[in-house]
């Protein structure tokens, strides 16, 4: 086996690895990931397991790792080159309410931070801290589109980006415990009958477009 294939396979593997632990920990939590518990899933030895991660917390930072980029491929990517400001801002939303409402195959048991942000609030440590960094990386795409709208007009100027950011947020984690916890299929419809309210009706060409990607 040449140097090159044995490095791929061994990423191939890592990356198999991540995936289920995404998985798992959307339902169970990052605290529901156990070395053999993934060495059965996926019919490895255990220390073929740790020999890529080493450690439970190190497994459980890559899952946070993997979910972000999985974030980030399925909901800011196919929007981030839309005009800045409310166009972005409610292509990201709308984009943010599909993944919650249908992306079962990499997240099961619904969005792995809503998960690990109540499992890790009241502890410290590296992956309390990494929950919060991905989970303000999103508000922080809310607040500068918000920012930019204030700029060009099309919010009026004493909106707090911040503050509105705030309550968008709130929404998403609300929406999230709609359909995982009560299985409510009226949640994406009255989330965006909220973000109506909080942004002001969209335009009609904005609602009948196809969805970015």
């Amino acid at each position: 086996m040449s140097p090159r294939k044995s490095a791929a396979e061994a990423r191939r593997t890592r990356e198999r690895i991540i995936e289920r632990s995404v998985a798992i920990g959307s339902v169970e939590g990052l605290e529901g990931l156990t070395i053999g518990r993934l060495a059965t899933d996926l019919g490895m030895s255990k220390a073929g397991v740790l020999g890529h991660f080493g450690s439970k917390q190190a497994l459980q930072l890559a899952a946070l790792h993997g979910a972000s980029s999985l974030f980030t491929r399925l909901v800011w990517e196919p929007v981030a080159g839309l005009r800045p400001g409310l166009t972005r801002l409610r292509a990201f939303c709308e984009a943010w309410i599909r993944y919650l409402e249908r992306e079962r195959t990499a997240f099961p048991g619904g969005c792995l931070f809503t998960v690990a942000s109540t499992e890790f609030d009241t502890r410290g440590g590296p992956v309390h801290d990494t929950v919060a960094r991905f989970m303000l990386r999103g508000r922080r795409l809310l607040v500068n589109d918000l920012r930019i709208a204030v700029d060009v007009g099309e919010l009026p100027a004493d909106v707090d980006p911040d503050q509105l950011a705030f309550e968008l947020h709130g929404l998403y984690m609300a929406l999230n415990q709609e359909v995982q916890l009560f299985a409510d299929a009226t949640a994406p419809a009255r989330t965006r009958r909220a973000l109506d309210r909080v942004l002001g009706p969209a335009p009609e060409e904005e609602r009948t477009a196809p969805a970015p990607g």
